[in-house]
């Protein structure tokens, strides 16, 4: 059985507390004698074997080893059409399961759920917790950085210097026909679709994943998969 991750600042230190700490400790239950696998986020994956708990969100440990964990070639940036409801935190979940290394809140043409300025950071809060959750699940060293959402005449200045894959319902392009060449922008639209005046606007690739038309939710996760296969990352 896998031991379980928690986020800390510095994972050598062999120490956690403050949220993580109570999830570790109040939730989890986690007792002298256990061991559980500290990440900083961003690559370092400490084994911790924990020998005191004390209050209800401080545990310490001896530090047994530590890893780095080296990201994946190429990098992949999910560029997420904004899903409606609970399939927002959905999304996010499983393009972390699939190995995301950032995710862009995208609001494009389409999009029907739309983010209030006032609350803009609350949703991109909810993204954030939902990516360090399922890259704990995951047991990720990585945690995918959620950035601020774009529109689609901002979508230029992220996707600059990376290769650009739209996923299109009507492309006639295979995913697996594409040569992977440099960082990718892989751009996963809305319900109703990419129009074609927005996949102009966008550029790069259209591609398609094969016969069936996928969900929004799911269809990064099925991508980075088939993108895993067909590259070094897996």
């Amino acid at each position: 059985m896998s031991l379980p991750y928690f986020l800390a600042p510095d994972p050598t230190a062999g120490r956690l507390d403050g949220p993580e700490g109570r999830h570790a400790v109040t939730v989890t239950r986690i007792q002298p004698g256990e061991r559980i696998v500290l990440i900083d986020g961003h690559g370092t994956a400490a084994t911790v074997e924990v020998t005191s708990v004390s209050g209800k969100d401080t545990l310490v440990g001896d530090v047994l080893s530590v890893d780095r964990a080296e990201p994946p070639t190429p990098r992949v940036t999910v560029i997420q059409a904004i899903p409606k409801g609970e399939r927002a935190e959905m999304a996010v979940d499983l393009a972390v399961q699939g190995g995301a290394d950032a995710i862009v809140p995208w609001i494009s043409h389409r999009t029907v759920s739309r983010w209030p300025a006032a609350k803009q950071a609350k949703q991109v809060e909810k993204w954030r917790s939902a990516a360090l959750a399922a890259a704990k699940q995951s047991r990720r060293a990585w945690v995918p950085e959620v950035a601020e959402p774009v529109t689609t005449n901002q979508l230029a200045g992220v996707c600059e210097g990376k290769q650009v894959l739209v996923l299109h319902e009507s492309a006639t392009t295979s995913l697996r026909d594409i040569s992977f060449e440099s960082e990718v922008a892989l751009v996963v639209g809305p319900e109703g679709g990419i129009g074609e005046d927005e996949l102009a606007l966008i550029g790069g690739t259209a591609v398609t994943l094969g016969p069936e038309v996928l969900r929004t939710a799911t269809a990064a996760l099925s991508a980075l998969s088939a993108i895993g296969v067909l590259t070094a990352r897996w």
